[in-house]
């Protein structure tokens, strides 16, 4: 090859590097954008209300006895889909990333044999896991137990809570009653 046609081929080069750098100058004077002051985005979120509340009182409109009365098995199946991926719903199952599921209402908590559970959730030991307790819970785990080793986001929903308790309910060999509505 001869220089002639060496020189060719960096003119190509240099002047396609030079026509990229270029318009990406010319296109940050054209289209500028100030950097914002804090990065990121702020998304506005509203709790929703459920229903009845006054004042600083975040009761639900109706009691847990009411929308457990209402509550429906059949669709808290549905919802334990969720569950599954951490949990075992069979009678005897396996411990996975969470502790098996079957009777859990009204035993301790951090009861179930061979789980490692966390501090937080070894602190409430003395407590059983009753209905209002899960309902709680499952609202948003972190919150109701600050440094549980539950990850999950949580479940928003009253009715869908108490239908998920219904299910659960199915799942022990002495079910404990609802409580009053």
């Amino acid at each position: 090859m001869n220089s002639f046609e060496f020189n060719k081929i960096a003119g190509a080069v240099l002047g396609t590097a030079l026509l990229v750098f270029g318009l990406k100058a010319l296109a940050g004077i054209v289209y500028h954008v100030d950097a914002p002051e804090k990065p990121g985005f702020k998304i506005d979120v509203t709790e929703a209300s459920t229903g009845g509340a006054t004042g600083g009182d975040k009761q639900p409109a109706v009691s847990l006895g009411t929308l457990l009365a209402a509550a429906d098995a059949k669709k808290g199946e549905g919802v334990a889909k969720q569950c599954h991926a951490c949990h075992s719903l069979d009678k005897g199952g396996p411990n996975m990333t969470g502790p098996d599921l079957w009777g859990v209402v009204g035993r301790k908590h951090a009861a179930h044999e061979g789980f490692q559970y966390s501090e937080a959730m070894k602190a409430k030991a003395a407590d059983d896991w009753t209905y209002q307790a899960l309902f709680d819970f499952l609202k948003k785990p972190a919150a109701a137990i600050p440094g549980t080793k539950m990850t999950f986001g949580g479940i928003p929903k009253d009715t869908d809570r108490a239908n998920l308790l219904a299910y659960l309910k199915t799942l022990s060999d002495a079910p404990v009653d609802f409580p009053a509505p």
